[in-house]
């Protein structure tokens, strides 16, 4: 996957799921949280993508994002997976030349309050995986000069460094892995354990000498799907001072026989609601693992989902959730200002407007200060 065909990836949506599940259970409700709130605070998605090329600002403004981390290089075991990095990041570049009112890319902590001072959408690079590395630890150094600032360890299948979520031996962490969680925390680079092993995500929580973060994930305890994280796990990711990510996707939720659904605006809150108590409030974000603008379904969406749809399972990313048919979106949160949605919607349920500053934003940037400039 190319950066642009991991952006077209996450700009594929599709239509409303028939199958229910129970309603969230009725709260007293909090003060409004309004546009107002939204505005003065940052907001930060620590997985997401641009539009699409003709139109990379697609939906910037209306989201009231002020900070996204967005994949370069290829994911998985292969070769050319170090030229993906260095052609991607090329890429985002060039956007961000071709924008330079809109975008920029952070370089240090300091960025994310500059880029949201002057108006325009910081990004974040974010490896996906630790495959370009190719057996060299030293090559963390090299990913951080020029431009990572996120370094995710694994991605779904075992790699050099760890076992990934779909491996079946939930082997843990190597030697090399502990090498390069080293390097990661000496050279300041947020360490994202997302898509990890069981194992792997609290063998390397353990091991980090820095916080580091779950981006993009959810809940093991409620759904059990290999992308989501279970307690224990999130909880050893919060003790040690990081933040866990819930993302915007369908392997949130699961239908009477395990039949795969599209998610529902109620299972964010579930799985949000769920982080809260076992991480606590200063330890809880959000990482869509989508788009920015809201996506319109045509028949080309369709097929471009089904082609991509075919290559996870030829490569053995596929994961259990997964149809042809079935996208990862949330349909009720299909607009560019999902995030103010969601506040809206969690201030109905009384949360206080303090903890949802800290859900869409306030707690990763807090955690980008403390490790990007440590």
């Amino acid at each position: 996957m190319t950066l642009r065909s991991e952006l077209d990836r996450r700009a594929l949506i599709g239509l409303l799921a028939a199958a229910g599940a129970a309603p969230l259970p009725a709260r007293a409700q909090g003060r409004a949280f309004d546009a107002a709130d939204y505005g003065r605070i940052p907001v930060i998605d620590m997985q997401a993508g641009l539009g699409p090329p003709e139109d990379p600002l697609a939906g910037v403004r209306e989201s009231g994002l002020t900070a996204i981390s967005t994949t370069v290089g290829l994911v998985g075991n292969g070769p050319g997976r170090w030229d993906s990095v260095v052609s991607d990041i090329a890429g985002v570049e060039a956007a961000v030349d071709a924008y330079p009112h809109a975008l920029s890319i952070v370089r240090r902590a300091s960025d994310l309050a500059a880029a949201r001072q002057a108006g325009r959408l910081a990004i974040l690079l974010n490896t996906q995986d630790t495959t370009a590395l190719d057996g060299d630890a030293g090559r963390v150094k090299a990913l951080k000069d020029l431009g990572v600032r996120v370094l995710q360890l694994t991605y779904n299948k075992r790699n050099l460094c760890a076992d990934g979520c779909l491996e079946p031996g939930n082997a843990g962490l190597s030697d090399f892995g502990r090498q390069v969680i080293h390097e990661a925390n000496a050279n300041h680079l947020l360490l994202d354990l997302s898509h990890g092993g069981q194992r792997t995500v609290f063998e390397a929580a353990q091991a980090c000498t820095a916080p580091p973060a779950v981006t993009h994930s959810g809940c093991r305890d409620l759904v059990d799907n290999p992308r989501n994280i279970y307690d224990r796990e999130m909880k050893a990711v919060a003790d040690k001072g990081g933040v866990v990510g819930i993302y915007f996707m369908n392997y949130l939720r699961v239908a009477s026989g395990g039949a795969p659904v599209d998610g529902r605006a109620e299972d964010v809150i579930r799985h949000v609601e769920h982080a809260l108590q076992v991480c606590g409030e200063d330890h809880i974000g959000l990482g869509t693992d989508g788009g920015i603008p809201a996506v319109q379904v045509t028949d080309d969406l369709r097929a471009a989902y089904k082609s991509k749809y075919d290559f996870r399972v030829k490569s053995g990313f596929f994961t259990p959730g997964d149809a042809p048919d079935i996208y990862n979106w949330i349909p009720d949160y299909n607009t560019p200002h999902r995030f103010l949605n969601l506040g809206q919607d969690l201030a109905k349920r009384g949360w206080p407007t303090a903890r949802i500053e800290k859900l869409v934003g306030g707690n990763f940037n807090r955690l980008l200060g403390e490790v990007l400039d440590a």
